[in-house]
């Protein structure tokens, strides 16, 4: 019995002995953002949700990832400009869990969707999947919102410079009957009156203008979404099946168009957006079958006001004139309803997917004061079919991608005005054509810190109903525009390595683009106006990098360059003569940018003086862009070429989260040296740019 005991008391310690060395052993795992970048085509993965208590928008971080740009027009509610890899503007699709971003309104952007809701981003480039059924050529940018299993209530108010306020509330609420509610309001206002400097204006006693300080005068903006979706999961008949509606509602006063020269002090845009919709995803529906179907329809509504015949100043002050502020033309009240349908089926069965998507998008447009315009009801039409092959080998250290895209576009034109403009008398009527795209990727796991992966497309950019029928008052028409077609490679190697408390990933990547029939944006500066026209060939080369470092999942630091080479690669004019632009730069895109963020946790360090559930987040980013021109370079003398200047961006915030991360509080500065910054179409923006965001969790 005694030998008993001390066996059993051997035993004990043994196992004692076993727990305390089962303490010290590390588990790595992969996040979704890991995973993701690891598949056969080229793509970066953002996590969101580590970050929302200090993310002011999804700009903001998108612009910091590698080989992306973005180009704002000025602050809050401007236009902006995103580019991957080169391919820049429409080329890029944004999307919200699979489906078009613009099925919730067209004044819905990345700027203002409430960060609450997201948990991660996926950035594709060169390479689409077939899955999101897009015409997409430079890359796709999908949203993957939060899919939580439990209750809970998201809130936080942001307060800033110029006059900004930002509020989100989002949550889930679950009946005890399996009924999932999900309510999401986002609310954006600012004055955008940050100070403008430089600007020319005249000195009565100097007799010239000389360049001063002013403020933007005639900038507010206001946005507003609502959504409210319910549904169920993990049923036997569904594994998720939701209904939505949502609204959406902007206002924007217009400062300027696309010249900083021309100031405006009272044209605005309005518009507002309904869409209802429902979604149903099954695995296994029958025996190896999955299915994922998608529906909606929004109602989009957009009324720009231009009727005051006056030409304003940087002082706010006007002359009448025999003109309007935004083109130098006649009073307008222009109203366009944009109506969007969407349909879209993925079918998944063991390695085959097969996808269709309808997309058509009308255009009623009328104006209350402007009988020159001749009201007219165009419709844009997409059916894209998708069908794609993936395959696994070696074990799960080989995966390949193969497929093939059919895209056929309807398009009926009715509007005929400013025919010498936007060529409408010679493709009035119905037209459809049909193109096909196809394209493979693979992707090599030699070992953990040693991975390859490489794709290539011939793909086709379908142009929007933006580009093709413009909208009458800063951009015009152009029915002839052709679609885009594009050869795309691109070559990667990327790694993790991990040793004890350190991680360091990186990732390096070239691509070549063959762009035929490249969409550009044209501006005229007399107007101050711009048109979407087709440039026959441009050629686009680049590589990037991205060093990711991590210690103790407390230091976070990343670093990355990028460098983008688009080039006119049409030798000869239409009537036969040499291109003068020939092998120039594409105009207004930067071609050599660069960025650098860290992030430390000093939680742990601060633990005597704060709650031990505390944290406490410092983090600090720079920015550098290359000048750039802003026209074609092959256009005037080198002394007097306009170009957007050399960018250097500097931020630093800080968040402290206690109870467990249910509340937090975070401070950040923008542009913290107060750099002078001009941006897409030499605009400038806003100087230093303080905000402080509180932030309410409840699970």
């Amino acid at each position: 019995m005694a030998g008993s005991l001390a066996h059993g008391q051997k035993s004990r310690r043994s196992q004692m002995k076993d727990s305390v060395q089962l303490q010290n052993v590390t588990v790595v795992g992969k996040s979704k953002a890991q995973r993701l970048r690891e598949g056969a085509l080229a793509v970066n993965a953002i996590d969101v949700r580590s970050m929302v208590s200090s993310l002011q928008n999804l700009n903001d971080i998108v612009d910091r990832t590698a080989g992306v740009k973005v180009r704002e027009e000025g602050g809050m509610g401007s236009d902006f400009d995103l580019s991957i890899n080169g391919m820049s503007g429409n080329s890029v699709r944004y999307f919200i869990d699979g489906a078009p971003l613009d099925t919730k309104g067209s004044g819905v952007t990345l700027a203002n969707l409430p960060v609450s809701i997201i948990d991660h981003v996926e950035i594709y480039k060169g390479v689409v999947p077939t899955w999101l059924s897009s015409d997409a050529l430079g890359g796709a940018i999908n949203i993957v919102t939060n899919r939580q299993r439990s209750s809970y209530l998201d809130a936080s108010y942001s307060v800033g410079s110029f006059h900004t306020h930002k509020a989100d509330v989002n949550g889930q609420y679950i009946l005890k009957n399996g009924l999932i509610v999900r309510p999401t309001l986002g609310v954006n206002y600012s004055k955008n009156d940050y100070m403008m400097k430089g600007v020319e204006l005249w000195d009565e006693s100097e007799r010239k203008y000389l360049p001063q300080n002013r403020r933007r005068f005639h900038d507010d903006y206001f946005s507003l979404l609502g959504q409210l979706e319910a549904g169920v999961s993990n049923q036997p008949w569904a594994d998720e099946c939701f209904a939505y509606i949502s609204y959406n509602k902007t206002d924007k006063e217009l400062q300027t168009n696309q010249l900083q020269t021309r100031v405006i002090g009272m044209a605005e845009r309005q518009s507002h957006a309904w869409s209802v919709g429902a979604r149903y995803q099954k695995r296994d529906l029958l025996p190896g079958l999955d299915a994922n179907v998608q529906l909606s329809h929004t109602w989009d509504y957009t009324l720009t006001v231009d009727t005051a015949y006056r030409k304003y100043d940087w002082n706010g002050n006007y002359i009448y004139s025999a003109r309007n502020e935004i083109n130098g033309r006649g009073r307008t009240m222009r109203h366009y309803e944009r109506p969007l349908t969407l349909a879209h089926a993925l079918l998944n069965y063991r390695n085959l997917s097969l996808s269709y998507a309808l997309n058509r998008t009308g255009n009623n447009r009328w104006d209350e004061v402007n009988a020159t315009l001749q009201p007219s009801n165009d419709v844009l039409a997409k059916h894209i079919l998708g069908l794609a092959y993936n395959q696994s080998l070696l074990g799960g250290r080989m995966a390949n991608t193969l497929f093939v895209k059919d895209y056929v576009n309807y398009l009926h034109i009715e509007q005929t005005d400013i025919q010498s403009v936007t060529g409408s008398g010679d493709v009035a009527g119905s037209h459809t054509s049909n193109d096909v795209g196809y394209g493979i990727g693979t992707r090599m796991n030699f070992m953990e810190p040693l991975q390859l992966k490489a794709s290539y497309e011939h793909s086709v950019r379908l142009p929007l109903a933006r580009e093709l029928l413009g909208n009458s008052t800063t951009i015009y028409a152009n029915t002839k525009l052709q679609p885009e077609k594009s050869d795309n490679l691109n070559l990667g190697l990327f790694g993790t390595i991990v040793t004890g408390d350190h991680v360091l990933s990186y990732e390096v990547n070239g691509f070549l683009r063959f762009v035929d029939n490249f969409i550009q944006p044209q501006m005229s500066e007399k107007e101050g106006t711009m048109q979407y026209v087709n440039v026959p060939a441009v050629h686009i080369k680049g590589a990037e990098g991205e060093l990711r470092y991590a210690w103790q999942n407390r230091l976070h630091l990343t670093g990355n360059v990028s460098w983008q080479d688009a080039r006119d690669r049409q030798r000869l004019k239409t009537d036969g003569k040499p291109s003068v632009t020939f092998n120039n730069h594409v105009p207004n895109r930067p071609w050599l940018f660069a960025s650098v963020e860290a992030r430390y946790d000093l939680g742990r360090l601060t633990s005597q003086l704060l709650p031990l559930t505390s944290h406490l987040y410092i983090g600090a980013d720079y920015q550098w862009v290359h000048w750039f021109y802003l026209s074609w370079e092959a256009y005037g003398a080198a002394e007097t070429k306009a170009r957007i200047p050399e960018k250097n961006v500097v931020g630093a915030n800080i968040t402290y989260s206690w109870l467990n991360d249910r509340y937090s509080l975070s401070l950040q500065c923008d542009n913290l040296l107060d750099a002078t910054i001009y941006d897409n179409y030499k605009l400038q923006k806003a100087g230093r740019v303080l905000l402080a965001k509180f932030r309410v969790y409840l699970h």
